[in-house]
């Protein structure tokens, strides 16, 4: 048996799917006996959860490993490294970085425990797992606010954009089965407390479609018989966002009235290049309709695609005008090994990627900025999570603003208030990507 004084360090890095299997992880570890800590320099085991994305979080990524590393020198016995990256290029870093000691691809997290004594016996120890093998659970420790929590309905992607490397690291759409998932978060609810759920996984839209039938909105009717104040939806495709789905979402109280749907781009050439199934016409009438009915919608795009000149580009900024999205993020495209978009011709240099997602910020953030200012003197629902000293005010988010992509609200209160707890603000002002208010 593992000794129970032992200490666990984690650096967790990537998407809100990837914290997830972090706290998959954390919950193994705890069941070993391992204490979690905050101080790298107190652990005996650091475990880096690797994001391999794009280059960027790969470079991220990299960068955490040799940090934990470091800590080799002092306290830290066993450095292990799990996740996306381990799974894409885990020959690469077992050697580049000799200091790993475990190496678990993106299926393994119940075994680093055992793995982890292997090693602390002098053991250098790979978890290998196929892309599409799946062993989901429901077994997790929070590393969100108790108030709120990520629930993955679903593992991997079959979209199969041509720029994009996830079937490749984590293997097609396969649905958790929805009585677990049910579950799980009638558990996160009683037993941690959760009001907001935040369903995730590379396309919610798809739920249920590989076993042949679209269960999302069965999902969400039977989530919403729990005790939980919102159910917040990541992320959406565009093709599969129907009239159903719409109506759904701005007649249930409990659905959040934002979506998040990843367009990458307007123009109909580059559309088709990405391997995406809607045109700049279907996008369009489909932003139309959903902030008809009141929805907020957040995007983001990719610039500097394999063929976008700068007429494409451009096309892309006016769209931007036209669009009033509450909220965009610019990627610059990342040439992944392995993916179609890699052999394409016409590929932009790093300085023209980098100055179209420049450009592209500036025109959003305008437009942001002018729409923002149209919801002072309106009053909001916000959730309160945090106190800024400097400001000397209370901090919380809207049901339009998600946990660490979006601003927040920013509001004072002559009452007192609780964490997770709800309040009425009044929108009295705007900076940057945050809202003003006053709590009525």
């Amino acid at each position: 048996m593992l000794d129970t004084c032992k200490k666990l360090g984690v650096i967790s890095l990537g998407c809100d799917k990837n914290r997830v299997d972090t706290e998959n992880a954390l919950a193994y570890f705890a069941d070993a006996g391992y204490t979690a800590v905050a101080d790298l320099a107190q652990a005996d085991v650091i475990l880096v959860n690797t994001c391999g994305f794009i280059d960027p979080a790969k470079q991220e990524s990299i960068d955490a490993i040799l940090e934990a590393a470091s800590y080799k020198s002092g306290k830290c016995k066993v450095l292990a490294v799990s996740g996306c990256l381990a799974q894409r290029y885990g020959e690469d870093l077992k050697a580049g970085i000799p200091e790993i000691d475990v190496l678990a691809g993106t299926d393994r997290y119940a075994d680093l425990p055992a793995a982890v004594e292997r090693a602390l016996a002098g053991e250098k120890v790979t978890l290998t797992n196929g892309i599409n093998d799946r062993h989901f659970t429901s077994k997790r420790v929070l590393t969100t606010p108790s108030h709120f929590a990520y629930l993955k309905i679903a593992e991997g992607c079959s979209n199969r954009c041509t720029y994009c490397a996830i079937p490749y690291i984590r293997g097609n759409y396969t649905s958790r089965p929805l009585d677990d998932l049910v579950a799980e978060a009638k558990e996160l609810a009683e037993g941690w407390g959760v009001k907001e759920l935040i369903v995730v996984a590379q396309d919610v839209t798809r739920y249920g479609t590989d076993r042949g039938q679209k269960q999302l909105i069965p999902l969400l009717e039977r989530l919403s018989a729990l005790d939980v104040r919102w159910i917040r939806l990541l992320y959406l495709y565009p093709e599969q966002v129907d009239d159903e789905l719409i109506d759904y979402i701005a007649s249930n109280d409990k659905i959040c009235k934002y979506v998040d749907i990843p367009l990458q781009h307007i123009n109909d050439k580059i559309l088709k290049r990405m391997g995406r199934r809607v045109n700049g016409e279907q996008i369009r009438a489909l932003i139309k309709k959903l902030q008809s009915r009141g929805i907020f919608v957040r995007s983001t795009f990719i610039v500097g695609f394999p063929g976008e000149g700068e007429e494409e580009f451009e096309e892309l900024l006016e769209f931007l005008k036209e669009a009033h999205f509450y909220a965009c993020g610019f990627f610059a495209y990342s040439k992944e090994d392995g993916t179609p978009a890699a052999k394409l011709p016409d590929q932009a240099g790093e300085r023209v990627k980098a100055s179209r997602r420049k450009r592209a910020y500036a025109v959003q953030n305008a437009v942001s900025e002018q729409d923002k200012a149209k919801l002072i003197g309106k009053t909001f629902n916000v959730v309160y999570e945090d106190i800024d000293y400097d400001r000397q005010m209370f901090a919380g988010r809207t049901m339009f603003q998600t946990p660490d992509v979006d601003g927040v609200t920013y509001f004072k209160s002559n009452n007192p208030v609780d964490v997770g707890g709800v309040y009425r603000v009044k929108i009295t002002g705007v900076c940057g990507e945050d809202l003003i208010g006053e709590a009525e």
